[in-house]
């Protein structure tokens, strides 16, 4: 992993915020010349600080999506392939790696029901999960991340 400068933070920050923004609007955004704004976005490119590019959907339209959070037991030996798996299956939104009586902690959301059941049904049936174990988010009292 590079070392990243305050500038690289800055562009990430940005990247974060609206990640179409054109190389052009993102120099103007970090005051630097296109180039140096072009090169220092490959930099963080081809060092896999900056992985890819995302859409955020906007709150009013997930109002009404259902989420829950998936409780996974995982077989020995075979976390990595599991969430390398998990990490191509719709729906899932964050896999944390947990300590207790489950390995994992996964967040799936969908606009329906009946996705969130089909995307959680796509988690049970990856080899190597032993047993899950799923809460359906009624609500959310707080909510502290952008």
């Amino acid at each position: 992993m590079i070392k990243l400068t305050d500038s690289d933070y800055e562009m990430i920050e940005v990247l974060k915020r609206s990640g179409r923004i054109s190389v052009t609007d993102l120099a103007d955004a970090l005051s630097v010349s296109r180039s140096t704004a072009q090169k220092r976005l490959e930099r963080l490119e081809t060092s896999e600080v900056i992985e890819s590019y995302t859409c955020i959907l906007a709150a009013p339209y997930q109002r009404d999506w259902v989420s829950a959070h998936v409780m996974v037991t995982v077989a020995p030996k075979t976390m990595e392939a599991i969430v390398k798996k998990l990490s191509r299956v719709t729906g899932v939104e964050e896999v944390h790696s947990v300590s207790g009586e489950f390995d994992l902690i996964v967040v799936i959301a969908a606009p329906s029901v009946q996705s969130l059941e089909a995307y959680v049904d796509n988690v049970i049936a990856i080899d190597g999960v032993e047993r899950t174990r799923s809460s359906i988010i009624l609500s959310t009292r707080i909510n502290r991340r952008p």
